[in-house]
């Protein structure tokens, strides 16, 4: 079974449903307290409180992504994609047409699409107001674990455990390029700007660069000892950051590679376990990276130091699967237990917005 099926499989969730509201009783979210951390670094503790919070999604958040400011998409473990108003804490579109859990989902700023990929091994294409899906991208033989759309949205590349990565024509659904590695179980994907490059990583300690046009490995990175669990390109397509799985505080690491030199730069250790994802936060030129864990923490990094600048540690949340980030500072996070949670940055402090 791979990593994610492990994390969604069989695990035990608490939740009851309270009388006439349609919520979901929950006896572990949380008021936040910010007190000084080791090393003069902020460090926000969410405690437990009882309180009635409506989660959007009836199961475990499996990833989160921005669309505009002020809206959440979202997929999960219930099979739903769901595009939600935080500000107005409304439900815009609730899309159902998987057959299995989602595993990713992102938005295409130019066409204006949602994409999902699943468990029942497909991509879809949803469009606001429209309940069905718009495409079905069929092709992969196992789940697909990794989407990303190209600057224009013209291509999308996706990744699964088949071993392979393909590229689509977004207009047409159609697979243009496939290219399959042995032993190659693709866990994240992008694009990399101003550049013909995908970055890929993988269950083999890998991270690869693809050259779009032919869809060819153009270089590897220096292996890793862990599995690489995520990853993502600076704004300026110089630099990715890989997160590495791991467990007790071995491993779980966060790495900064220079595209360029096709070298490691920075190694970023303090996460107890693995690390399910990973960014540069938007608008910081490659100088700060977020990350998120299994060990329920979220962590603020800056690059060129090497130090945790923040973290904040949700209380009964369950593993962290993923991360999304604004240009404001406001940062989502998908939890297992505990929907997805809204954090600004204040004065380099996370603090806690809502969650939903």
């Amino acid at each position: 079974m791979n990593l994610m099926g492990k994390l969604f499989s069989k695990r035990s969730r608490s939740r009851s449903k309270s009388a006439g509201d349609g919520r979901f009783t929950r006896p572990d979210l949380v008021s936040v307290a910010s007190e000084a951390a080791h090393g003069g670094c902020g460090d926000t503790k969410l405690t437990v409180s009882n309180c009635n919070v409506k989660l959007q999604h009836t199961d475990a958040i499996a990833s989160v992504a921005c669309y505009l400011p002020g809206l959440c998409l979202s997929g999960s473990k219930d099979m739903c994609v769901l595009l939600y108003n935080y500000n107005s804490q409304k439900v815009i579109n609730r899309w159902q047409g998987h057959t299995g859990p989602v595993t990713k989902v992102c938005y295409g700023s130019s066409c204006k699409g949602v994409f999902s990929s699943s468990r029942d091994k497909t991509i879809k294409l949803w469009e606001i107001g429209n309940p069905n899906f718009k495409q079905d991208f069929v092709g992969h033989s196992l789940v697909v674990t990794a989407i990303h759309l190209n600057k224009d949205n013209s291509l999308l590349c996706s990744g699964s455990r088949d071993n392979s990565v393909k590229l689509w024509d977004v207009e047409s659904a159609t697979c243009i390029k496939t290219n399959s590695i042995a032993q190659n179980l693709v866990t994240d994907l992008k694009f990399i700007p101003e550049s013909s490059l995908i970055v890929q990583t993988g269950e083999d300690k890998q991270v690869r660069a693809f050259d779009v046009r032919s869809l060819q490995p153009v270089f590897t990175l220096p292996s890793k000892q862990y599995i690489q669990m995520c990853c993502d390109v600076s704004s300026d397509g110089n630099y990715v950051v890989s997160s590495s799985n791991g467990f007790s505080g071995k491993g779980c690491e966060v790495t900064i590679w220079d595209i360029r030199c096709r070298k490691l730069v920075k190694e970023l250790f303090g996460h107890q376990e693995a690390v399910e994802a990973c960014l540069f936060l938007p608008g910081s030129n490659a100088g700060h990276v977020i990350s998120a864990s299994r060990d329920c923490t979220v962590k603020l990094w800056n690059v060129p130091t090497g130090v945790q600048e923040t973290q904040c540690c949700f209380s009964g949340s369950g593993p962290l699967t993923s991360l999304a980030a604004y240009q404001d500072g406001s940062v989502l996070v998908g939890s297992f237990n505990q929907g997805i949670h809204l954090l600004t940055l204040k004065d380099q402090n996370f603090v806690q917005v809502m969650y939903f």
